[in-house]
């Protein structure tokens, strides 16, 4: 065999292996890629995706959009090329696996960790959009968990409604552990209660609960530093003063609490927040308002854009990351609070974008 053939055929083979090695090679990354985006004063799948009921509302056009990452599952590995296509392609980010799915995490314990996250952001932004327009929102103590294996274990249950302990009303939180820990380990404490499945009822109607209570008995056992415990941790829950549903299925996580808000709060406004225009955002949001960071801001402004996004609201914890990489076309409008992000629609759906507080240098954004 010639040597010129020899070298080409060794090079070809070679060539062949190395493809080969690459897709049969798995590396410990996951990727980032722009997801869709869903307008909270629209629908979704057929049905509105806020529905508010018992409450005058008010039409409301154009574009408050909340916007989503698309990442590989906990259980995907790839392999060495789909690592190279993704570093090498400008609206996606290749990551450590372990920066998205912590070591030992499965594909349920992601699911729930990102359900969990996404139904209390949920009830962050009712409360958040309700005293924002000054809207009373009621709190009462629940039963948040129940630890495996003590005495409460089937006893209490998670969204039970704790109203007194030993007969004495339970005003706060923080009231339960101090009446548990009167008590010496071993003794009985009564819980009065209102079942978790009844007080859902009554928010589904926008009622304060008002079910029947029932006491439930639970002895106590001595804590490691020698205090009475039951095994649960007491929380608050809001009781909102009419039904807001969020009907949105398919997603996860906290970073969509800011734009419902901002939906709620354009639906129980007369006139038009946006003014007709298309914003898109994101952001995390406490009970108190405050807007806080995310994660793939940057495949979000993408994902905005690509939907016909003019303006992206951002929360100024990310604007730094966002500012680096700005899509053609879309301005980013800084945000640290629901207050701000209602501020500054009032002046995009006034034409006054001048002053509008950004994320870029002058003129880039």
């Amino acid at each position: 065999m010639p040597r010129r053939t020899a070298t080409l055929l060794a090079s070809i083979l070679m060539l062949i292996a190395l493809l080969c090695a690459g897709v049969l090679i798995p590396v410990p990354y996951s990727e980032m890629s722009p997801g869709p985006t869903v307008n909270t004063l629209g629908e979704h799948n057929g049905e509105p995706v806020l529905q508010i009921s018992g409450r005058k509302t008010y039409p409301a056009t154009g574009h408050l959009n909340m916007t989503t990452v698309r990442v590989t599952g906990p259980d995907y590995r790839m392999n060495l090329l789909e690592a190279v296509y993704g570093w090498l392609d400008h609206d996606n980010a290749v990551v450590p696996h372990k920066t998205l799915y912590p070591e030992g995490q499965t594909a349920e314990q992601a699911d729930q960790e990102n359900a969990e996250e996404f139904t209390q952001s949920q009830e962050s932004a009712k409360t958040a959009a309700l005293q924002q327009l000054h809207i009373p929102v009621a709190t009462q103590t629940v039963v948040a968990s129940v630890s495996k294996g003590r005495p409460a274990d089937g006893r209490l249950h998670a969204g039970d409604v704790i109203k007194a302990v030993d007969g004495t009303e339970v005003k706060q939180a923080g009231d339960v552990a101090k009446l548990v820990t009167q008590h010496k380990p071993g003794e009985k404490v009564v819980f009065t209660i209102i079942p978790a499945k009844d007080a859902a009822a009554a928010e589904k109607q926008g009622k304060k609960p008002a079910a029947a209570t029932r006491q439930i008995t639970v002895p106590t056992q001595k804590a490691d530093n020698g205090r009475a415990i039951v095994g649960i941790a007491p929380g608050v829950d809001h009781v909102f003063p009419f039904p807001i549903d969020v009907k949105l299925a398919d997603v996860g996580g906290p970073s969509a609490g800011l734009m419902f808000a901002l939906g709620i709060v354009d639906k129980l406004t007369p006139g038009n927040i946006t003014g007709g225009r298309f914003v898109a955002g994101t952001g995390t949001i406490d009970d108190n308002g405050k807007v806080g960071p995310i994660g793939g801001i940057s495949m979000k402004t993408v994902g905005a854009r690509d939907q016909g996004a003019e303006f992206f609201l951002t929360p100024k914890d990310n604007c730094a990351t966002a500012a680096k990489d700005i899509p053609a076309g879309l301005r980013l409008v800084k945000v640290g609070t629901i207050g701000d992000a209602v501020k500054a629609l009032q002046k995009i759906s006034k034409g006054d974008t001048a002053g509008l507080p950004s994320c870029g240098p002058a003129g880039r954004s």
